[in-house]
């Protein structure tokens, strides 16, 4: 994305990265949670980091809804509001890359395009895509939030698996089983693969 203007350059801070990971004992990574509404996403994502805070990491979570009720109020759920959504959260998560902060964003971000788009902001080993797989129909029963009942019945227009599509990961770093495993289990393929990739060291 280019800049309307030539007069910004960005300003190299004394305070790196990697005296961040320093300080921090571990990595810096982006774990970017996708899938159905009810895959689990953000269950997983706030399992996963209570589990990493707990060992001492620093953490946090950028959670769907959140980040909805703030910097991204003003989009809608068109294709292109939520290519415009991905956007801005892949760049703040970059940001928080470069703090030292282990970051787990909660999204369904239903296209390939724009998560290849979010993984190639990042230096290479930094992004991985952890896909919930989930069957839709477990997904339904779920339905915490009612929305597949308001999506059936035409309430909700452009949502995702029943009036808009989602695009399953190609080549995920990481596939889960949500329907299959139950929290902890998953919980724990996460962080295997964590320390699989030095991000965390081993207790």
């Amino acid at each position: 994305m280019s800049l309307p203007s030539s007069n910004t350059v960005w300003h190299r801070a004394s305070v790196t990265r990697d005296r961040r990971h320093q300080l921090n004992q571990h990595k810096s990574v982006i774990l970017w949670f996708t899938g159905l509404s009810g895959a689990g996403k953000s269950t997983l994502a706030h399992a996963v980091e209570e589990k990493l805070h707990l060992s001492g990491c620093r953490t946090f979570v950028l959670d769907g809804d959140n980040v909805r009720h703030g910097l991204c109020g003003d989009l809608g759920f068109s294709d292109q509001d939520r290519r415009e959504n991905i956007r801005r959260i892949a760049e703040v998560a970059k940001l928080m890359l470069e703090a030292g902060v282990i970051t787990l964003t909660a999204f369904i971000s239903p296209f390939n395009a724009e998560r290849q788009q979010a993984r190639e902001l990042m230096p290479t080993n930094d992004f991985i895509e952890i896909y919930c797989q989930c069957d839709i129909a477990v997904c339904e029963q779920r339905d915490v939030k009612g929305l597949y009942k308001k999506a059936r019945s035409g309430e909700i227009a452009q949502f995702t698996g029943i009036s808009s599509p989602y695009e399953p990961p190609v080549n995920p770093e990481l596939i889960i089983d949500t329907d299959l495993f139950s929290l902890d289990e998953c919980v724990e393929q996460v962080l295997a693969l964590l320390k699989q990739r030095a991000v965390v060291a081993e207790q």
